[in-house]
């Protein structure tokens, strides 16, 4: 049996993904494998960027400058990993996608409720 996702599904299973990429490569201490999740990590949040930016973008104004916002984030904390505080960045940026992937799907629950 196939299960096709919602667009809100699939945004949540990105952001997870690319958390738990984050975390495993963390607690493994490998660092190529930390920079790839990181690259992987921040072309998505550059995709939400590009995508809450264009004007037929039906979310409200304050959720699409919220993202914008953890989009501009996400790069700055990615560009400025130094080593001395590098896993609480990283468990950082984890706990940032963690926390939208579980709203995408609570929204995305309560319009389907409603």
């Amino acid at each position: 049996m196939t299960t096709q996702l919602s667009t809100f599904e699939e945004d949540a299973l990105a952001l997870t993904q690319a958390a738990v990429g984050m975390s495993q490569a963390l607690e493994r201490d490998d660092g190529a494998a930390l920079a790839a999740a990181l690259d992987e990590n921040l072309r998505l949040w550059t995709a939400i960027k590009t995508l809450v930016g264009k004007p037929e973008c039906a979310l409200p104004e304050d959720i699409r400058s919220n993202l914008t916002r953890l989009s501009d984030y996400t790069a700055k904390v990615t560009f400025d990993l130094s080593p001395e505080r590098r896993a609480q960045k990283v468990e950082a940026l984890i706990n940032t996608n963690l926390q939208i992937a579980e709203g995408l799907l609570e929204g995305h629950a309560k319009a389907l409720a409603s």
